[in-house]
């Protein structure tokens, strides 16, 4: 009996089949492609929210649709040998991500704009006069405007002043005679002083790095350093570190000697692990490579004998003092819930949702270093940070120590935050195929340049996130960590799967718990397919000194609740519309309320929106909790919003969006980042 007919024996019986790596659904809830499609297509109207017993039974014709969705079945299993071929191309594009996606530009959300001078009641005249391209006639603007998305205006209801005035799509609510923008003096007065989002990129930074007319002068000397040591010693001795080797029993050594966060001394747990059993070789090879550190200081020695120090105006203790790593500022990061800094669906307005959840740690999405040092204000916007977010830090990508450093120079000097992490876990091709990302894992020496040319320009803590390797069956993060504990870094994180894996296998918490043993005393947290409290829980029961969330914060941002609670969350369709609509809110503060402001919120929440569709109501499961990597099959919800929200059709998503931001413009399209749910 082929597999559709066990699965129609089954329902015959009364019991329930379940495949590997599908959840298991309560019988009530389960349908077909056809109906689950008619009945969103009809609105809810000619159907019920919970199928009949009729309509389970019609499952027998078509047992296949009961188990997966048809989407998803050419990812992971074939039909016939005759299919192999045939789906063999099509497998291969259901994975990674859609790098060829349409693009709307922004000028084809609307026809001409209102000239900026009129829509920011600047007194004085349009600077370009007659040859600006915008318009300058309000009436006319008005006349041809898209109609509006809603009567209520949520910045002029929250700041008591809308900045986008008539071009607002909300503009009903703040516009009165003759299109003036009304402005509410008492709330305007409440937001006086007070900075909503930190770390813009001014006009004045922005013109300098492009002229690069910005001074790097720590990044100077420390890569100057870098270079003699090079060129002094031979060719596989360690380059030197620019901070002088204390002498024992000197105030500097006492600092070295303190006491790790949990009050083991670091000395005491340095060689703890050194005796491993299960990686013996691959240790003993990390250890020959910190023992090659003798003559530190050397370099910085001379660099200091032979370079004059300029100045001007008088000198201060800030100048000629250089804070010690012992007295820059620390972070206790152990048992902290940490979401994960998520490309594209981590932007601010999200982050905001997590941290209401109870987020303890948010970090931007990843910024390429190269990138900020030539002034791109798409590349700034993702180190832009709301007051809210109380402990913030920013990712960045880079393959070599000279930009790296600048970088990090630049960043510690401009804007505001905890802590800096260096991506060493990406794993797509265009950031690995230059070195980047996961490539320094294969770049030890590269690997460590960076990260001592980052701690010597740094005022606050440097984190790291890495993989376990880049093989699939080589592991070579045990390898790294005792060299990132020697570097000065303040915290791991490790996502358990190496980059050929991507998300197709299990995370391999075993080798994270091994992996934090041999970081103690330096904290490491764990990151990967954690979507209840029950897998957070298995996972501080291993030697991680806290977790790291990514997807399952995409799926349900309601799970650090849950974790803080200690229970599952049978969320109301309610409910999640209602984040949904906290989502858009978010978004139209960060992004705006005019035309291009709504459609790239809407832009955004639809990316979002391809991962919250993977969520499966608790009530609705047969048992709890759901597993990360397990496709939901066909079902229907408690009601309407519930089952529209378990559409895995963009159509479905568009028709979210339309309830929150109005409906799409002309000749709109979507295609989501991902291709693939990441299933088995």
């Amino acid at each position: 009996m082929g597999e559709a007919g066990a699965a129609s024996q089954s329902i015959e019986n009364g019991t329930e089949a379940h495949e590997s790596g599908v959840a298991a659904i309560k019988h009530e809830y389960l349908t077909t492609k056809e109906q689950f499609h008619s009945f969103i297509d009809a609105d809810g109207k000619d159907a019920k929210s919970e199928p009949k017993a009729s309509q389970v039974d019609s499952v027998h014709a078509d047992s296949s649709d009961l188990i997966e969705p048809e989407a998803k079945k050419m990812k992971w299993k074939d039909g016939s040998e005759e299919s192999n071929v045939a789906t063999q191309e099509s497998k291969k594009r259901a994975r990674g991500q859609n790098k060829r996606r349409p693009f709307m530009k922004p000028s084809v959300f609307e026809g001409k704009k209102l000239c900026p001078s009129i829509t920011q009641e600047s007194t004085s005249k349009c600077y370009f006069g007659e040859k600006c391209k915008f318009l300058h006639d309000v009436h006319q603007y008005m006349a041809e405007k898209p109609a509006d998305v809603g009567e209520k205006c949520h910045l002029f209801d929250v700041f008591g002043k809308c900045i986008y005035g008539v071009t607002c799509r909300f503009a009903k609510g703040h516009l009165g005679e003759d299109y003036k923008n009304l402005v509410n003096e008492e709330l305007v007065k409440q937001w006086e002083g007070k900075g909503v989002v930190k770390n813009s990129l001014s006009k004045d930074l922005q013109h300098r790095l492009r002229k690069r007319k910005v001074p790097f002068e720590k990044s100077d000397l420390f890569l100057k350093q870098l270079n003699k040591s090079d060129k002094v010693g031979d060719a596989k001795s360690k380059w030197k570190d620019t901070q002088a080797k204390p002498a024992p029993g000197s105030e500097l050594d006492s600092c070295r000697q303190e006491t790790s966060l949990d009050g083991t001394n670091t000395e005491e747990l340095e060689h703890q692990h050194d005796s491993a059993e299960k990686y013996p070789s691959s240790l003993e090879a990390a250890g020959g490579r910190l023992r090659d550190t003798n003559n530190e200081n050397a370099c910085q020695v001379e660099a200091e004998k032979g370079t004059p120090v300029k100045t001007i105006g008088p000198l201060t203790d800030e100048d000629v003092i250089k804070l010690r790593s012992c007295e820059k500022k620390t972070i206790d990061f152990r048992n902290k819930l940490y979401l994960a800094p998520l490309t594209t669906c981590g932007n601010l307005p999200f982050r905001r949702i997590c941290k209401g959840f109870g987020a303890d740690v948010t970090c931007g999405e990843m910024a390429v270093c190269t990138n900020l040092l030539q002034g791109q204000p798409s590349e700034w916007a993702l180190l832009k940070r709301h007051h809210t977010e109380d402990l913030f830090g920013v990712q960045l990508e880079g393959a070599f120590p000279d930009t790296m450093t600048k970088c990090a120079e630049l960043l510690n000097q401009t804007i505001d935050v905890d802590f800096v992490d260096i991506n060493v876990g990406c794993p797509i091709d265009l950031i690995y195929n230059k070195g980047g990302g996961c490539g320094l894992m294969n770049r030890p020496a590269k690997f460590e340049q960076i990260i001592r040319g980052l701690n010597s320009v740094l005022d606050v803590p440097l984190t790291v996130k890495i993989r376990t390797g880049v093989q699939e069956k080589v592991n070579i993060a045990h390898k790294l960590i005792p060299g990132l504990r020697e570097w000065g870094v303040s915290l791991v994180t490790l996502h358990g799967r190496s980059r050929e894996q991507r998300y197709t296998r299990a995370t391999d918490w075993e080798y994270i718990d091994y992996c934090a043993k041999i970081a103690s005393p330096l904290p490491l947290f764990g990151n990967g397919d954690i979507l209840s409290y029950e897998d957070a829980n298995r996972a501080m029961q291993t030697s991680v000194s806290g977790v790291m969330i990514a997807r399952g914060a995409l799926i349900k941002p309601w799970l650090f609740t849950e974790i803080k609670e200690q229970r599952h969350w049978d969320i109301s369709s309610s409910e999640r519309f209602e984040i949904l609509k906290e989502f858009t809110n978010n978004g139209l503060e960060h992004w705006g309320s005019d035309t291009q402001g709504v459609e790239k919120t809407r832009r955004f929440l639809l990316e979002w929106l391809s991962f919250l569709c993977r969520y499966i109501p608790v009530g609705l499961l047969e048992h709890v909790p759901q597993k990360i990597n397990e496709r939901p099959p066909y079902y229907m919800g408690r009601d309407y919003m519930e089952t529209l929200m378990a559409s895995q059709n963009v159509s479905d998503w568009i028709k979210i969006s339309e309830m929150l931001l109005g409906p799409v413009p002309p000749n709109f399209n979507f295609l989501p980042k991902h291709k693939a749910n990441s299933y088995k």
